[in-house]
């Protein structure tokens, strides 16, 4: 059997095909202004005999192709569980959102917490801070990992701190530094939201932020626990949708 997912999010959209439950193929795309017709263009050649849709434009998929829809948290669960057998605890940070799964021993959803209500401490975050300094996101991970001591980034709030960083700069801060102290405020902000959903054991580590190798680092260091990232971790919802949607047939 050939199954489809489909995590239409704010910022990009990805698509995972798995044959027999092996994964086949992905595809991503950003969202831009017309969700429905990006999602389109990924699909418009795929052979599958289910989909399912998960993310923000999930019921725009279900009214336009008349599709099943799954939450987001189910779709993040099944998919860490497929990487990560043994999978307990997830930690997505997305482009407009952030979220902690805790898992029961048959992988189910026991407990989670979402943060959707700003951009503070998403991808989102990351890439305006990095504009404001003058980096690409691809390497603004690397950049803060050279960085020789901590600057204390004190607004979470994306406005603030982007008028807070563009002060540091005009004080002649170095930007490394500047970049490291924001990545450490993400961090603290995640583990704040960790530690209410799940104290112990590892955790599978999956949205497009996980990409950034000094995220993962800087959670390990700070949370005492172990950090599992999946290959390409921004296609986690997808793939769980997939798999959904072969259990479903």
């Amino acid at each position: 059997m050939i199954s489809a997912g489909i995590d239409i999010g704010s910022r990009s959209i990805e698509i995972a095909v798995l044959e027999d439950g092996a994964i086949r193929e992905t595809r991503k795309t950003d969202t831009g202004f017309d969700p429905i017709g990006q999602a389109k263009k990924l699909i418009h050649d795929l052979k599958y005999d289910a989909i399912l849709a998960t993310g923000y434009g999930r019921t725009l998929f279900e009214i336009e192709h008349d599709a099943p829809t799954i939450t987001e948290i189910k779709a993040h669960a099944r998919g860490a569980v497929y990487f990560f057998p043994q999978a307990r605890t997830v930690l997505d940070i997305g482009g407009q959102d952030s979220k902690v799964i805790s898992l029961n021993a048959a992988g189910k959803v026991a407990r989670f917490e979402m943060n959707d209500r700003c951009a503070a401490g998403t991808g989102k975050f990351l890439e305006i801070m990095a504009t404001a300094l003058g980096f690409s996101i691809e390497t603004f991970g690397e950049e803060a990992m050279t960085a020789r001591k901590d600057l204390t980034i004190n607004s979470m709030c994306t406005v603030f701190a982007e008028s807070e960083v563009t002060s540091l700069v005009a004080k002649g801060e170095n930007p490394n530094e500047i970049a490291r102290g924001l990545h450490i405020a993400v961090v603290k902000r995640a583990l704040s939201m960790l530690k209410r959903v799940s104290q112990d054991g590892p955790v599978v580590f999956t949205g497009g932020v996980a990409n950034n190798p000094f995220m993962a680092r800087l959670l390990a260091e700070e949370s005492k626990r172990e950090i599992w990232v999946p290959d390409h971790p921004e296609m986690n919802g997808a793939v769980g949708a997939a798999l959904l949607a072969q259990e479903r047939k």
